[in-house]
């Protein structure tokens, strides 16, 4: 049963691990001349970061230990506990990463001179 949540959930990590670097921040007023042009740079910073960072990982393995210990508390599987733990963990990590790498678009733009509210 626990191998069967794990699909969907690495499917839906693999799916969104793009996803901080394509953010489009909300301005205050019209964009400027420069601005998407800006914005495609500053997309291109953030997708250079890497997202499967010390912190990625770190999240990972704590996950896969509690998801073990869970998983060999209820005497059910804990490898399948670690998997899924794994995953959790994992993705909560890429949301980190995802969220950090928003932040760049947006002081980015920021430094270049765009007026971006969020």
């Amino acid at each position: 049963m626990k191998y069967c949540l794990s699909l969907p959930l690495l499917i839906t990590v693999a799916a969104c691990a793009e996803q901080g670097a394509k953010y489009e921040p909300v301005l205050d007023g019209q964009p400027t001349p420069t601005y998407y042009a800006d914005l495609q740079a500053c997309q291109s910073l953030a997708a250079n970061q890497s997202q499967f960072d010390r912190n990625t990982r770190t999240s990972a393995a704590i996950g896969a230990g509690l998801g073990a210990a869970i998983g060999e508390a209820d005497e059910d599987d804990p490898l399948g506990g670690a998997i899924v733990g794994a995953l959790a963990g994992g993705a909560a990590g890429l949301s980190e990463a995802n969220d950090r790498r928003e932040g760049i678009v947006v002081q980015c733009l920021r430094g270049r001179g765009h007026k971006v509210v969020g």
